[in-house]
């Protein structure tokens, strides 16, 4: 579901300590976000990172 279209980003695992050092799983979603992008063959709806949109990997429609 979060994962982007363009560079593949997804998810990020770690393990996220508290302030008295114990220690539980954490998850790091990447900022998708659903948006029309402009294709050869007309325009297509496409989960794309921010970064590849600011950086204009892609091209909205």
């Amino acid at each position: 579901m979060a994962k982007c279209a363009i560079c593949e980003k997804g998810a990020s695992f770690g393990i996220k300590v508290s302030h008295s050092h114990r220690r539980s799983n954490k998850m790091w979603k990447a900022n998708v976000q659903p948006v029309r992008v402009k294709t050869a063959n007309g325009s297509v709806r496409l989960n794309v990172c921010t970064s590849c949109l600011k950086s204009g990997y892609v091209e909205r429609a």
